[in-house]
C-alpha cells in the first residue's frame, strides 16, 4: 500500500506550525518574551495535532481490513477514540505536573520529559516495524512457486524507511535511558559524581559501532532480531554515556538530551511521512545542539568530550583534604549595614539559592536596597544551576525586573566599580582558579570577577562544602570577603529584618 499524499491545506498548516515553533524559540531566548514564546509553541503544536488527526480521520473511521501480518492483534485497538483518550490523559498529567512542580525540581522534570519523548520515538518505530503497511512504508514480496500455497506474501519494508526507523529507534532509546540517568542524578537518587567504568571508552565505541553496523545491516535483513538488538544496545549506550558525567556538566547534559529527543522525533517524522514532526524535530535537535555547544564553551568543556560520555573528564576532588586558611565570618546585621551603605550591589545567584528557594526573599532584599537608593543588579552565569536558564527562571518567578538581570559578558566589567558582590549559593562561577590555576578542572571557564569588588558577601551552608567541580575557592579567604554561613533563605530573611530596622 502506498502512503496517501498529504493534502495541500495540511502542508500549509504544517508550515504555519513550523513558523510558530521558530517564533517560540525566538521568544524563549529572553525572559521578557518567554511567555509569548510558550504561547506560540502551544498554538503551533495544537495546529499540528489537529491537522494530523483530520488528515487521518477517514482511515481511522473506515472499517478495518482483515490484517495480513503476524502481529494482527495489535491492530484491533480502537482508532480515534483511543487517540483522544490518550491526549486527554497525557494533557491532564502534563498540566497537573506543571502546576505542582517546584521550580527547584525543574531540571529533573525536563530530564523526565525528555525520556518520554525518547520512548515515544522507540514505540512509534516499533509500531511501524510491526505494521508497515499502515504507515505506507512496505510492499509485498513477489511470491515464488513454492510460496503459492500461502495466502499472502512477506512484507518488505522500503530500505530508506528501515534506515529512518533504525535511526529513530536508536536515538530515541539513547535519549530515554540517558534521560533516566540524568533524572536520577539531578533528583539525588544516585550520586552526581562521575561513575567511571573500567574500559568505558572501548565499551562505548564498540557499542556505538555495533549499533551503526546493525542499523546498516537492517537495510538488508529486516529480521526481528536485528531491530531488537539495535534497540537493546541503544538503551545500553544511553546509560553508559551519561553515568560518567558529573554534576558540573549536568546543564550540558540536559541541553544535549534535548537535542537527541529532537533528532529522534525528526527521524520518526520521516517514517510517518509527517512534515510537522520533521520540522519540529529538526528545530529542537539543532537548537539543542547549538545550546550544548554554547554551554560547553561557557564551562571550558569540549563538546565532543561531553557527548562521548565524560571522555577526559577530571574526577571530582571533593574528598581531598583542604588547607586550613583564615577566613572572616559575618552576621546578618553586618551584611545589612554594608549593603545599606553601598552605591551598587551585584547579586550572583547559584544552585544553592534554588535549593533554599530563596529567590523571593532575595527580590525583597533588592527592593529594600533600591528604596535606599542603592543600584541593584543580578548577574547570571550561563551554567549556574542544573539546566540552561535555571537562574533566569527562578528570578522571573520572583518577579525580579528583567532590566535588572545581566549575563556574564554584560556585567563582568562592572565589578571594579561595585561596592558589594553578593554571592548566594554559587561557587564555581566565581572561582578565580578558573583564570589562574592551569591544574584546576575549571581552568579556562569564564567566571565573574567578584574579587575586584570592594566587598564580597558569600552565603553558603558551611566552609566544608565545595562546588560541583570539587575545588576550593580562594574567594572564601580574601580580605574583603565576609562569609555568611547559613541556609540561604534564612540568612536573607535575617538581612531583610536588619534592613527594616
Amino acid at each position: 500500500m502506498e502512503h496517501a499524499a498529504t493534502p495541500a491545506w495540511a502542508l500549509l498548516a504544517y508550515l504555519v506550525s513550523g513558523v510558530l515553533f521558530i517564533l517560540a524559540l525566538r521568544g524563549l531566548s529572553s525572559p521578557s518574551t518567554s511567555q509569548r514564546g510558550n504561547r506560540f509553541g502551544m498554538i503551533g503544536m495544537g495546529i499540528a495535532v489537529v491537522t494530523t488527526l483530520v488528515t487521518h480521520l477517514p482511515n481511522m473511521m473506515a472499517a478495518p481490513e482483515v490484517p495480513e501480518v503476524p502481529y494482527d492483534f495489535l491492530l484491533d485497538l480502537p482508532g480515534l477514540g483511543a487517540i483522544l483518550v490518550a491526549i486527554a490523559i497525557g494533557g491532564s498529567i502534563g498540566w497537573l505536573t506543571a502546576r505542582r512542580i517546584k521550580m527547584t525540581d525543574m531540571p529533573q522534570l525536563v530530564a523526565a520529559f525528555h525520556s518520554l519523548v525518547g520512548m515515544a520515538a522507540v514505540l512509534v518505530g516499533w509500531a511501524a516495524y510491526l505494521n508497515p503497511e499502515a504507515f505506507g512504508i512496505a510492499v509485498r514480496e513477489v511470491l515464488t512457486t513454492d510460496q503459492l500455497a500461502k495466502s499472502y506474501g512477506a512484507l518488505q519494508i522500503f530500505p530508506q524507511s528501515r534506515i529512518e526507523m533504525g535511526l529513530g529507534i536508536a536515538i530515541g532509546a539513547i535519549t530515554f535511558s540517558g534521560s533516566v540517568i540524568a533524572f536520577l542524578k539531578l533528583a539525588g537518587k544516585m550520586s552526581g559524581a562521575p561513575i567511571m567504568l573500567p574500559g568505558r571508552h572501548v565499551i562505548n565505541l564498540g557499542t556505538l559501532a555495533a549499533i551503526i553496523g546493525l542499523t546498516g545491516y537492517f537495510t538488508l535483513d529486516q529480521s526481528l532480531w536485528v531491530i531488537a538488538a539495535v534497540t537493546a544496545l541503544s538503551f545500553l549506550i544511553g546509560f553508559l554515556l551519561i553515568i560518567p558525567i558529573g554534576g558540573a556538566d549536568m546543564p550540558v547534559v540536559v541541553s544535549m538530551l534535548n537535542s537527541y529527543s529532537g533528532w529522534a522525533a525528526a527521524a520518526m517524522g520521516f517514517t510517518l511521512h509527517n512534515t510537522a514532526m520533521i520540522i519540529t524535530g529538526a528545530l529542537v535537535g539543532s537548537s539543542g545542539a547549538i545550546l550544548s555547544y554554547i554551554m560547553c564553551k561557557a564551562m571550558n568543556r569540549s563538546f565532543i568530550s561531553v557527548i562521548a560520555g565524560g571522555f577526559g573528564v577530571v574526577a571530582e576532588t571533593g574528598g581531598e583534604a583542604k588547607e586550613q586558611r583564615p577566613w572572616k565570618r559575618g552576621s546578618a546585621e553586618d551584611a545589612a549595614f554594608l549593603l545599606g551603605e553601598a552605591e551598587q550591589v551585584i547579586i550572583i545567584p547559584g544552585y544553592g539559592m534554588a535549593v533554599a528557594q530563596a529567590q523571593h526573599v532575595l527580590r525583597e532584599m533588592g527592593d529594600q536596597l533600591k528604596a535606599r537608593g542603592v543600584r541593584v543588579k543580578y548577574a547570571i552565569h550561563p551554567v549556574a544551576g542544573r539546566m540552561p536558564g535555571h537562574m533566569n527562571v527562578l528570578l522571573a518567578e520572583a518577579q525580579v525586573p528583567y532590566d535588572d538581570v545581566f549575563e556574564l559578558e554584560d556585567i563582568n566589567g562592572e565589578f571594579a566599580q561595585t561596592d558589594v558582590a553578593f554571592i548566594i549559593g554559587a561557587n564555581d562561577v566565581v572561582n578565580p582558579a578558573a583564570k589562574t590555576d592551569k591544574s584546576s578542572p575549571i581552568y579556562g571557564m569564564p567566571v565573574f570577577d567578584v574579587e575586584k569588588a570592594k566587598s564580597i558577601m558569600f552565603i553558603k551552608r558551611s566552609m566544608g562544602g565545595v562546588g560541583y567541580a570539587g575545588v576550593d575557592n580562594d574567594v572564601f579567604y580574601m580580605d574583603q570577603t565576609m562569609m555568611l554561613l547559613a541556609d540561604a533563605k534564612k540568612m536573607v530573611e535575617d538581612i531583610n529584618k536588619a534592613l527594616s530596622n
